[in-house]
């Protein structure tokens, strides 16, 4: 298993060997001793998530309410997307910034956020399939969300694709205004409900 330090304090990319032979592949996304010789700690998944997507789809930018947060271990199972990480926690020394890995393909790569930060992706491909482990289970009213196509964050959406987005991620503040009506969650509570 490669590991990659995303430039969003607290991310990584996880890159899992892939064993072929003439059955075909087998793979393992998630791997504990990597991933808590990255972390520090155990993943502690009490859901898993599965969409599908038409490309062009853009998911997110998502985070939940912290406390109690959820932090999420994301792999693409079919298809490509591109997946973009938004530091969304107020005091953190990577506050605003963002980093994107391209997951699928035949890859296998995953990524982990942490608690308070925004997640989203693209599909790149018709039919493109995540799946995520995540902490916490789904509470409607705790599920926030930012703009995915917020000017002020540039976020690296290709030029070639025409966004399709939910009514709910359309209507999504930008960045500078959630901020402003206290929406985001500060890093200390973060970091102390990891």
């Amino acid at each position: 298993m490669q590991v990659r330090e995303l430039a969003v304090a607290g991310a990584f990319e996880f890159t899992p060997d892939i064993h072929t032979d003439q059955r075909g592949l087998f793979v393992a996304p998630y791997q504990e001793p990597a991933f808590v010789a990255a972390v520090g700690r155990p993943f502690s998944a009490v859901q898993s998530n599965y969409s599908r997507s038409v490309r062009g789809t853009i998911r997110g930018l998502h985070y939940t309410r912290t406390p109690p947060g959820q932090s999420k271990y994301v792999y693409c199972a079919d298809g490509r997307a591109l997946d973009v990480i938004l530091d969304t926690r107020v005091g953190s020394p990577t506050f605003g910034r963002w980093d994107s890995a391209e997951l699928g393909g035949g890859s296998f790569r995953a990524v982990y956020f942490p608690l308070g930060v925004s997640h989203s992706f693209v599909a790149l491909e018709d039919d493109t399939v995540m799946t995520y482990l995540v902490s916490s289970s789904y509470v409607a009213e705790l599920e926030l969300a930012i703009h995915p196509l917020d000017p002020e964050l540039a976020l690296p959406w290709p030029r070639d694709i025409t966004p399709v987005l939910s009514s709910r991620d359309e209507a999504a503040p930008s960045l500078a205004d959630a901020l402003a009506a206290g929406l985001l969650p500060r890093y200390e509570d973060c970091v102390g409900a990891e």
